[in-house]
């Protein structure tokens, strides 16, 4: 497929714009020297471009998506057209209250909804994405332990199965990170934590169902053990989708919360984003966050400034649109849709692991959560076919791959998660691919190696794609 530059031919355009009513005035400072170097096509070249490009792209509307600790859920289009409404798409956020009082109460009724859904006493919306979010709720932590005159808490405990922004948001925010192994059953030892606890422990970051998809049965013991130390426990909410409606972070003994809008809340993930990572607290940690507050006064709801001890993590006041589809799938589900969700999730993960486990092993023989993880070690030992081949080989049968490499405690891991969106024919159907992808391998393993056969780029030098990416067209001068 041409890039949209080598389709371009000089003086090929369409116009729609009338000739201006008014003097064209042109401006004296032009901070531009050389003219603006757009492609120059038809319109029906315009669109026939994007439309082959969205035919090549792979998203959860196209096909089977498990990507494991990315939570790929289905987004309802119903979401979108909320999100395009005018009076939320065409608003600015420096409007006078009384102009945006739908607004107002879509933040204040989310606010309300992800503080009872989480166990927390309020809740920030302004992180722009889950990183983001963790980032800010670091802050909040450091925050309170200077205020208390604790500036000694430096450290930050992470699980070695934890995702990996996890020590990267807590070393961005200044603390040392301080590894904690995990078990021979994928949960967090126990006993290496209370060797690690101690006056310097700032907090803990966790999630729970944990990235190999395990439901941690110590989760109070770790959190008891935190506070016990004068730490304060961290949930990542990347896969709260599990638990939603079931078990919630606040009542397991943690402080400080982010969720990922794009992941639990069926907003888009990656390209059709932007994301949001709202961060809630305890009561005790309110002063801290970000953002505004919206409360009702005078029979009007108005926007006031948090206290914000650690200030703004960026301008205004959330990813607004984003928010708006949150809304709109909380509304749609119900009360009752939310377990329901966690409930169908936690059902299609074992469903599907359990049709591959006499096929590939399991890196933990236990009852899974969202997701499940397959060790292909033993079998890259036997025949030389990798996670990654396998991975490829998914292509084939057009379903998109399953995290790969990750966690770092599983060798050759491929991470698995179905979602609660996926019926069970589609899983059926990535149960059969999985079993004729090992029979290939079996019989043909050098082949594996230049899977896949069907797709419009075969396997790409992805280390050179990382380390030497071309991001700009060549013109060539």
């Amino acid at each position: 497929m041409k890039l949209i530059f080598e389709e371009s031919a000089a003086g090929r355009h369409t116009e729609y714009l009338p000739e201006p009513d008014i003097p064209a005035v042109e401006p004296d400072f032009r901070p531009r020297q050389k003219k603006l170097r757009l492609p120059e096509l038809s319109e029906v070249q315009v669109d026939r471009h994007y439309t082959a490009l969205a035919k090549e792209t792979r998203g959860v509307n196209g096909g089977f998506y498990p990507l494991g600790s990315c939570t790929m859920k289905y987004n309802p289009p119903v979401n979108e057209a909320a999100a395009a409404l005018p009076g939320f798409a065409s608003v600015h956020p420096l409007q006078p209250d009384e102009t945006v009082q739908g607004c107002l109460e879509v933040m204040r009724q989310t606010e309300a909804y992800l503080a009872e859904i989480t166990g927390m006493d309020a809740i920030s919306l302004q992180p722009a994405a889950g990183a983001h979010g963790e980032f800010t709720g670091l802050l909040l932590i450091k925050a309170y332990h200077r205020a208390k005159g604790d500036a000694g808490r430096t450290k930050i405990l992470v699980p070695d199965s934890a995702h990996g922004t996890n020590p990267a948001s807590a070393a961005m925010a200044g603390f040392e990170v301080v590894n904690i192994p995990s078990d021979a059953d994928g949960y967090v030892d126990l006993e290496e934590l209370k060797k690690a606890a101690g006056p310097d422990t700032a907090g803990l970051m966790l999630t729970n169902p944990n990235t190999v998809g395990l439901f941690d049965p110590n989760i109070e013991a770790i959190t008891r053990t935190v506070h016990e130390a004068g730490g304060l426990n961290y949930y990542d909410g990347a896969n709260l989708n599990a638990i939603m409606g079931i078990v919630r972070p606040g009542d397991m003994g943690f402080d400080v919360v982010h969720l990922n809008l794009h992941k639990t809340f069926a907003t888009p993930h990656g390209g059709g984003g932007p994301g949001s990572g709202p961060v809630g607290c305890k009561a005790f940690l309110r002063g801290f966050l970000p953002g505004i507050r919206v409360e009702e006064n005078g029979g009007l709801l108005r926007r006031g400034e948090a206290a914000a001890r650690i200030g703004d993590v960026r301008s205004f006041g959330s990813n607004f649109g984003v928010v708006v589809k949150a809304l709109a799938y909380l509304l749609s589900i119900g009360r009752e849709g939310v377990p329901r969700t966690a409930a169908n999730a936690v059902l299609n993960a074992n469903y599907l692991m359990n049709r591959l486990k006499g096929l590939y092993p399991m890196a933990f023989d236990a009852t899974c959560m969202h997701e499940f993880v397959m060790t292909l070690e033993p079998l890259k030992q036997e025949i030389g076919v990798s996670a990654m081949d396998v991975a490829k080989a998914l292509l084939d049968y057009g379903i998109h791959p399953p995290t790969m490499y990750f966690p770092l405690i599983v060798h050759e891991a491929l991470m698995v998660e179905p979602t609660e969106t996926e019926t069970r024919e589609t899983l059926d159907a990535a149960a059969e691919a999985f079993r004729a992808i090992l029979e290939d391998a079996r019989r043909d393993p050098e082949q594996m190696h230049g899977r896949p056969l069907t797709t419009r780029i075969r396997r790409p030098d992805e280390v050179k794609a990382a380390r030497k990416p071309v991001v700009r067209y060549d013109f060539g001068d």
